[in-house]
C-alpha cells in the first residue's frame, strides 16, 4: 500500500510539474511578449529552471525533466528550431547539477 501510495505521489508531482510549465509558458509567450523592459522580455521559465535546479537536491533528476518539458514547451510555442530551447534548458539544468555535485555541501533532509 505505501507503494501506491509513494507512486501516486510520484505521478501527481510529475502531472502538476507539466501543468504548471504549461500555463507558465503560455503565460510567458501570449502575454509577456508584450512587456519588455528596455527592449528585453523576461523568460521566467529559465529563470524557474535555475532555481528549480539550485533548490532541488543534487542526486535527483527531476530538474532535469522539466527542463525538457518546459524546453519542449517553449519550442512548440517559438518560431525557432524544433529543440533549441530543450537543449539549452537542459544543458544548463545538467551544469547545475555537475556543479551542485562536485563543489557544493548542503545537507538535503530525507523525506
Amino acid at each position: 500500500m505505501a507503494t501506491i501510495s509513494r507512486t501516486y505521489a510520484k505521478f501527481m508531482k510529475y502531472l502538476l510539474s507539466i501543468i504548471a510549465l504549461y500555463l507558465l509558458v503560455i503565460f510567458q509567450t501570449s502575454f509577456l511578449v508584450h512587456f519588455s523592459f528596455w527592449g528585453i522580455i523576461p523568460n521566467l521559465i529559465f529563470i524557474l529552471i535555475i532555481i528549480w535546479n539550485l533548490y532541488e537536491n543534487p542526486d535527483s533528476s527531476f530538474g532535469i525533466y522539466n527542463a525538457f518539458t518546459a524546453g519542449f514547451f517553449l519550442d512548440i510555442f517559438s518560431d525557432r528550431i524544433i529543440g533549441f530551447n530543450v537543449l539549452i534548458l537542459v544543458i544548463l539544468a545538467i551544469l547545475i547539477k555537475l556543479i551542485f555535485n562536485k563543489y557544493v555541501q548542503i545537507p538535503f533532509k530525507k523525506i
